[in-house]
């Protein structure tokens, strides 16, 4: 069982802070980290490796850094790309990677944290030209099929897809392991492959990033039945 995982690494959120003036995020400083989605999918490939057997490659848009936190995590070997793109450009870029790859199954968080534009994976899948199952809160593999269990909000579905197959997991499926030390310091004698994929043109620029800006109403309620009345003010 051969199982690519596409990770991202990105900043970390919660260091985040905004300027004040500009209403733009400082990211100067700011430590770097896998999307927290895409270590559940990490996790969900580790688990079918100790369970089925085979090999585990990550696939990080990322630093050298990203790439020794996947090799702790469980993966057999890393391949980090640099690409700055939207949705579309990021796709096809892994696309350009993985037709050149041996594989069974594909795995990607349903979303990135930075973005959760969660259209990586069904746009990967329609480029390589594989069944995509999204939104996967548990998964088995039986007779050369993927059986998922879908979230699709108000209601579970069953859903099988012959290999080879794509699919994105939620944060339901698992809970990443830790490393242990010894993980860690094993991570340094694993492969990491640096590649420079083929420039894609975006067919979404970004042109700058800016917080809502947030202002208190600094209202005082004397009771309950006051903020009633002023809920039901503003629904009228």
């Amino acid at each position: 069982m051969d199982i690519i995982v596409c990770l991202k690494q990105i900043f970390d959120l919660g260091q985040i802070k905004i300027d004040t003036t500009s209403q733009c995020p400082i990211t100067e400083g700011v430590a770097k980290k896998l999307s927290d989605f895409d270590k559940n999918a990490l996790e969900e490939a580790v688990r079918i490796k100790e369970k089925h057997g085979g090999k585990v490659l990550a696939l990080i848009g990322g630093a050298k850094d990203a790439a020794k936190e996947a090799l702790a995590m469980g993966a057999d070997e890393a391949v980090i790309y640099s690409a700055d793109s939207d949705s579309l450009g990021t796709a096809t870029i892994l696309a350009e990677i993985i037709h050149k790859m041996k594989y069974d199954l594909i795995l990607c968080g349903e979303a990135s944290i930075d973005e959760f534009s969660f259209q990586i994976g069904p746009r990967l899948a329609q480029a390589l030209g594989i069944p995509v199952l999204t939104y996967a809160r548990k998964m088995e593999l039986k007779d050369n099929e993927v059986v998922v269990e879908r979230n699709l909000e108000n209601r579970y579905e069953v859903a099988k897809a012959r290999l080879p197959a794509l699919v994105t997991v939620t944060k339901e499926i698992n809970e990443p392991r830790i490393p242990t030390l010894l993980q860690i310091l094993g991570a340094s004698k694993k492969k990491i492959t640096e590649i420079s994929p083929t420039k894609q043109e975006a067919g979404i620029e970004t042109l700058s990033i800016t917080a809502i800006e947030m202002k208190r109403k600094e209202v005082i309620l004397k009771d309950i039945g006051e903020l009633a009345r002023i809920i039901l003010s503003e629904k009228s």
